[in-house]
């Protein structure tokens, strides 16, 4: 038990470390004065398009526990679900390890309302394929509209490979849609059934999921500076490579991760400019919605701690 308690956060720590070497490597003669003068030079109508992008992000990933109660049937107010949500990824992107940390969170806060132990289950998992579902969803269609995109990690040519994958990674997200259109009976384990997303359900997936991506995209894509800007399709598609790595790692906060990829994926553009816009995504997509959850913490338990005094 403890070595599985220790492995996952060994890993990320690990990742950060391997992460940070690399980077450093990359930003050798850059100083900080340079990454503030780089942020100075942001336009203050752009700061408020990367703003506005993050609230929409956390809106959209607020769309996926209200999808997921949806198809499980159970009613819980809209506040309470949108500040779960909110609460649940703010601490586990910059945890780590967001399934489980997540699920833990969900849980103490599900239960309150009546929701069993299985019922949490299903919801995490949902949320959880929801943001598989549309990761493959978004990736595959940035494969197909910008087929140089792997090209930018690699120089063994796979472009002519990109609309192909595309294409490809398309087969199981047409054939999830296709299952729901059959009504397909659900899943059972013993006394626990697990039904298959309606259609409706699957349309919602497939709206708020690729919507909440896009969003998270657009904080770094108005932080960057127009001068070798390769386009927003470009800038999502180095973001769910580099987002996606950063999940698999486990780094909390894909510190180091997200910066090593990114300026991987945009060579184009001055590494202390790509620095500068991850400050940006780090600041309103990771650091201002930890400290707000934190004290929707305090005051969850504070308020459950009344609940039992009386």
């Amino acid at each position: 038990m403890n070595f599985k308690r220790y492995f996952w956060p060994a890993v990320g720590l690990a990742a950060v470390a391997f992460s940070v070497w690399l980077l450093l490597d990359e930003l050798r003669g850059i100083s900080l004065d340079d990454v503030w003068d780089s942020l100075a030079a942001i336009p203050s109508s752009r700061w408020a398009l990367s703003a506005l992008s993050a609230v929409v992000a956390y809106a959209a990933l607020a769309g996926y526990d209200h999808i997921a109660l949806l198809h499980i049937g159970k009613r819980v107010s809209w506040l309470f679900v949108t500040l779960c949500s909110f609460t649940t990824y703010a601490l586990s992107h910059n945890i780590g390890g967001s399934v489980f940390s997540g699920a833990v969170i969900r849980y103490r806060a599900y239960v309150t309302k009546g929701l069993t132990g299985q019922e949490v289950g299903v919801l995490v998992a949902i949320c959880w394929f929801t943001f598989v579902l549309s990761t493959i969803t978004v990736g595959a269609i940035v494969l197909i509209l910008v087929p140089e995109l792997l090209g930018r990690f690699s120089s063994f040519g796979f472009s002519e490979f990109s609309s192909v994958t595309g294409i490809i990674l398309l087969v199981p997200v047409a054939a999830y849609i296709f299952g729901s259109w059959l009504h397909l009976r659900p899943l059972r384990i013993g006394s626990f059934q697990l039904h298959y997303p309606r259609l409706p359900i699957v349309a919602r997936q497939l709206i708020i999921g690729p919507l909440e991506l896009f969003a998270a995209g657009a904080i770094i894509y108005f932080a960057l500076p127009e001068a070798g800007n390769p386009g927003f399709l470009v800038v999502l598609g180095v973001f769910l490579v580099s987002f996606s790595v950063a999940q698999i790692s486990h780094a909390p906060g894909g510190l180091g991760v997200l910066e090593v990829v990114f300026l991987a994926g945009l060579p184009d553009i001055e590494a202390v400019d790509v620095l500068a816009a991850l400050l940006v995504f780090r600041l309103f997509y990771l650091i201002a919605p930890f400290v707000i959850s934190l004290c929707v913490v305090l005051l969850f338990e504070r308020a459950q701690l009344r609940r039992s005094d009386i």
